[in-house]
């Protein structure tokens, strides 16, 4: 019997290792990368990757809209709104208190906090304002085509500034020079809702960030660090670049997350045939370990798009500054995103010192708001 308690426990440790191989052997790309600067910028570029505009006329052609055409008085008028807690039903709360515009462009919160400090109830984390305009789609199911439309949601949303669109306009139609504004602005409609959210729509089409990595991109080649040289590489080149592209590095496209999962481990039942091992009789089982379908906690049972685990790709730029992470905000720290990413996303399992030169890169994709020269038409 002792003899058939070694061989069954032989047998598990090598099926373990046969069905999870890929978590044990260094990835090959592990090797340490030589980079050539131009080389590594070519290919940045060639992949979709690409800098912020630096200047305001370069950077309108990007995110104006015919939908919304943007001005100076429009964006001022966003700007007020953006700030101003006329917009909730208590005025205490403003666009700002979830998107804070110096911090990430998020609020640091594991869900969204609202009116008499409800929770949103599918415990959503607040995506980041910052660089929102570039993404093809807004909110973590990909549901509004634009951020104005996006502006209406949480105005209404009775969670978050729970006010009607009747009482938003009869508030700020209270303000005389909020009133004028929009009447100058919008001379058949006036004040109207939608024409609220298309003010803060435009202030919050100028809210894009340059880093260190743009100034790479841009042609200086020691913007940044070879460790973050080498991360970049990575992501490039491990397939991390599919989904997060654009000058926004995300928010192009809706994705199924996760793609993998890895929620059991195989072990053969039915080893003995009379009293003997048999490898020919051997039968498979998955013991199941957790019952999320994330490979974290499933808070708030969000599952994205139609139930379908399909998720707007998040936006990179600032990463490293609106934790924590994922939909309703279960991942604390940075590292361990890249990590699950990897072998979730990708089949990938990445070794420290990948995850720490991929970290570098994505701090390289900090940056505030660019002070555009704004002048009055």
């Amino acid at each position: 019997m002792k003899n058939q308690i070694i061989i069954i426990f032989i047998s598990l440790v090598m099926l373990l290792l046969f069905f999870n191989v890929g978590d044990f052997i260094p990835n090959e790309k592990s090797r340490d990368i030589k980079i050539d600067d131009n080389a590594l910028r070519k290919e940045a570029l060639s992949h979709g990757l690409a800098a912020i505009p630096a200047k305001w006329e370069d950077a309108k052609k990007i995110v104006d809209t015919p939908d919304n055409p943007l001005s100076f008085e429009k964006i001022s008028l966003g700007r007020s709104l953006f700030f101003d807690p006329i917009l909730s039903r208590d005025e205490t709360i403003t666009c700002a208190s979830c998107h804070l515009i110096q911090d990430g462009g998020d609020d640091n919160r594991p869900t969204a906090i609202g009116y008499h400090n409800q929770k949103n109830p599918k415990h959503l984390n607040s995506p980041t304002v910052l660089n929102a305009a570039l993404a093809k789609r807004e909110f973590w199911d990909g549901r509004s085509p634009s951020v104005e439309d996006q502006a209406k949601g949480p105005i209404q949303a009775p969670f978050e500034m729970n006010m009607t669109p009747k009482e938003v306009i009869a508030r700020v139609k209270q303000n005389e020079l909020y009133a004028q504004t929009l009447k100058e602005l919008f001379p058949k409609t006036g004040v109207s809702f939608t024409n609220i959210t298309k003010a803060i729509g435009a202030y919050e089409r100028t809210l894009l960030t340059r880093g260190s990595f743009d100034d790479f991109l841009d042609g200086n080649n020691s913007a940044i660090s070879l460790k973050a040289k080498k991360g970049l590489s990575l992501f490039i080149n491990l397939g991390c670049k599919g989904c997060h592209t654009g000058m926004s590095v995300g928010g192009q496209s809706i994705q199924k997350f996760p793609l993998r999962r890895y929620d059991g481990f195989i072990i053969p039942i039915s080893i003995f045939v009379n009293n003997h091992v048999q490898f020919s009789k051997f039968k498979f089982q998955s013991i199941s370990k957790k019952t999320s379908p994330y490979p974290f906690k499933d808070t708030g049972g969000f599952h994205g798009k139609n139930g379908a685990f399909k998720f707007r790709v998040p936006i990179l730029r600032n990463i490293t500054r609106t934790t924590p992470y994922f939909h309703n905000g279960a991942v604390k720290e940075l590292k361990e995103v890249v990590r699950i990413m990897a072998k979730h996303q990708l089949g990938i399992t990445l070794s420290k010192k990948q995850i720490s030169q991929i970290i570098a890169f994505l701090k390289t994709l900090e940056g505030g708001p660019v002070d555009y020269d704004l002048a009055p038409d």
